[in-house]
């Protein structure tokens, strides 16, 4: 296949930026978006040229490292697959193809592709985690859980942290993301202790940190690669809600 990319090149966070385009002529349609940029990359190096910095690590579908913007969608046109198992074949030779970074306020371009997401890392040291003593792996029924609610902590559970939620939020929400952590701790026994404390405190981290607020238009979840559902953000707000009251009445 023979692709002609358009880039968006970045230098550092100072740098304005600009689109640049290229010419692939020896590219599969085997091949995953990644492995594309690789053989791009290869091009420019044997050129003299920069190589196109973007993230990546297990290329699997799990990290959520792989994010950029591919013809106007995070992760690219095909629905829940993330940008390392988007492969070549779902184009045409002879495309044109555009590649951005996220464009997020909170996440602020680093360079060329990458983007600096640390801000959902401060959100998870809010409040994402249980400090419930629970040692090694238990038993699979030491722990009794209703199967409607299991089921529903591993579908929040599934979210990999990639911010295509706040990449296609025309209010750069993080929302979902919030919402599928919220729902996956608050669905669990071991969860409960801090169940009041873990949403005030991440959503206050996630305002903190220049997020926009959620008007439900549902383009977070169109976009999200596991197609963790809108209905986690009804979840996140009955939680804040019931944590504010709760606040207000011991205060």
């Amino acid at each position: 296949m023979r692709l002609h990319l358009k880039v968006w090149r970045q230098h550092d966070a100072d740098d304005r930026g600009a689109m640049r385009s290229y010419d692939v002529d020896d590219a599969s349609p085997d091949m995953s978006f990644l492995e594309l940029l690789d053989v791009l990359n290869e091009k420019l190096t044997t050129e003299g040229e920069e190589p196109v910095a973007f993230d990546h690590d297990c290329r699997e579908g799990i990290c959520g490292a792989c994010s950029m913007v591919i013809d106007g969608q995070p992760h690219g046109p095909e629905k829940a697959t993330t940008t390392c198992q988007l492969h070549l074949r779902h184009f045409r030779d002879g495309d044109t193809i555009t590649v951005e970074p996220f464009r997020a306020g909170s996440f602020p371009v680093v360079k060329d592709l990458v983007v600096d997401r640390s801000a959902f890392d401060r959100i998870i040291a809010a409040g994402g985690y249980v400090s419930a003593p629970t040692g090694s792996a238990p038993d699979a029924h030491a722990v009794p859980v209703p199967k409607d609610q299991a089921d529903r902590a591993f579908t929040a559970a599934a979210c990999i942290g990639c911010g295509a939620c706040v990449a296609a939020c025309p209010n750069g929400s993080a929302s979902l993301f919030l919402g599928a952590k919220i729902t996956h701790l608050g669905e669990l026994p071991q969860g409960q202790p801090e169940r009041d404390s873990r949403v005030l405190a991440m959503v206050a981290e996630h305002d903190a940190a220049g997020f926009g607020g959620c008007t439900n238009t549902g383009e977070c979840a169109v976009a999200c690669p596991k197609e963790i559902p809108l209905d986690v953000i009804s979840q996140l707000n009955r939680d804040y809600l019931a944590a504010r009251r709760s606040r207000r009445r011991s205060a």
